[in-house]
């Protein structure tokens, strides 16, 4: 139970538990900004890598993450519709499996 309660404060707190609360050994002491989390995050999810999905989630806050996501996804949408020469909602739709009008 301990465990539980001391892995939810160190997502918490954006510390990495080691012990007696110091960083872990060789882990990275610097702070992880919403766009690393973001890309970590679904890097790690398209390679159905979840302890490192855990680890991105628990850089920033739910809400932080959330946005950068939504910030990924935008710029890989206008990438993606400049490449292929069409619309942002064309390009959208497409890689959702919609269909284009």
């Amino acid at each position: 139970m301990f465990d539980r309660v001391r892995t939810v404060w160190s997502r918490v707190t954006g510390a990495a538990a080691g012990e007696e609360g110091t960083p872990a050994a060789g882990a990275d002491t610097r702070p992880h900004n919403l766009f690393e989390a973001a890309a970590a995050y679904v890097s790690a999810s398209v390679e159905d890598d979840q302890e490192r999905i855990d680890e991105a989630a628990g850089w920033v806050s739910p809400e932080a993450l959330s946005f950068g996501l939504n910030e990924l996804a935008c710029r890989a949408v206008v990438a993606l519709a400049r490449e292929r020469e069409e619309s942002p909602r064309q390009v959208a739709r497409a890689l959702l499996g919609l269909p284009v009008v």
